[in-house]
């Protein structure tokens, strides 16, 4: 029997604290090399695009993929598939629109964690959709968060939606009149959005802030300036080979000649203490979060887990 947990199963079952530590243990084992994942693949059709994330995860005995079609008319399915690695046999699928959300936020908790500066209380975020609630999240858990600046170019909605987010994580969420005023004096900054143009002036940062770039998954996409990525000190990625094949933001100095894919620093070398992560407090930081299948394949696995204890879920004739 296959156990499906749908978004209601997941949402109780998740919690921010459970998806921190599962996607610093899937970066770190895959960093250790005891885990596998592969970039994001897509097909494009005239009527949407079907993208696949795939990981093996030996250490779970898990291997499997993560599978969404986004269509023109705005309709999605996301879905992840746990297969048995000893058996072969499906054990879970896992409905993975909420769970996605939540652990590419917690990716760049876990990055702010490894790479501010001790200390950090305040959070500037830019961006206020969906996705942007997983990373206003994940960043005030994994760090002492008192205060956060959120701004937004939809400003009907902005102030119900930090208004919301403050009643959740018990801070003040505070609508920013404009970028600069929300990053001014803030310790992280947080970037989310679809934007093709960058969102952000290199110029508005300050010395020691740690930047994390989490929208920018395809190379047509741009959220970050060039000045940002000059005054960078460290940049880390999730995988240079997802962030050859998706970071928009990185591709013009690429194309410059001032960087280089296979040199680029992966978060999971950091957290292992393999490469180095910020090496002044003075130094910008920077992390360009594009998505991992091995993040979603170690999230799944301990929500299986506990649905399996609690008895939640629906248990599928296959």
């Amino acid at each position: 029997m296959v156990l499906f947990l749908n978004e209601d199963n997941v949402k109780e079952l998740i919690s921010m604290p459970l998806a921190l530590e599962q996607v610093e243990r899937a970066l770190k084992d895959r960093a250790l090399g005891k885990a596998t994942d592969l970039p994001r693949a897509r097909i494009q059709t005239p009527f949407g695009i079907q993208h696949v994330l795939q990981a093996s995860a030996p250490e779970l005995n898990t291997i499997g993929f993560k599978y969404y079609y986004t269509a023109g008319s705005g309709r999605k399915s996301f879905y992840i598939h746990l297969l048995n690695m000893k058996s072969g046999l499906l054990e879970a699928i896992v409905e993975a629109v909420w769970l996605g959300m939540v652990r590419t936020g917690a990716a760049s908790g876990v990055a702010s964690k490894a790479l501010a500066n001790p200390g950090a209380s305040v959070l500037a975020q830019i961006g206020a959709g969906f996705q942007g609630m997983g990373q206003l999240e994940a960043v005030v858990t994994a760090l002492n968060i008192r205060e956060a600046r959120v701004y937004a170019r939809t400003r009907d909605k902005l102030e119900a939606w930090c208004k919301k987010m403050s009643d959740k994580l018990g801070i003040p969420v505070i609508p920013a009149a404009s970028g600069p005023e929300a990053i001014n004096g803030a310790h992280v900054v947080n970037v989310m959005t679809k934007s093709s143009t960058p969102v952000i002036d290199g110029d508005w940062l300050q010395p020691g802030q740690h930047v994390n770039a989490a929208g920018s998954n395809a190379l047509s996409r741009r959220e970050i300036d060039g000045k940002t990525v000059a005054r960078s000190k460290l940049i880390t990625v999730d995988s240079r080979g997802t962030a050859r094949n998706e970071c928009g933001d990185l591709l013009p100095a690429v194309e410059n000649g001032l960087l280089s894919w296979d040199v680029l620093t992966e978060i999971g070398d950091v957290l292992i203490g393999k490469a180095a992560g910020r090496a002044a407090k003075d130094d910008i930081t920077l992390y360009e979060s594009h998505g991992m299948g091995i993040q979603d394949i170690y999230t799944a696995v301990k929500l299986v887990e506990l649905a399996r204890t609690r008895k939640v879920g629906v248990e599928l004739p296959m």
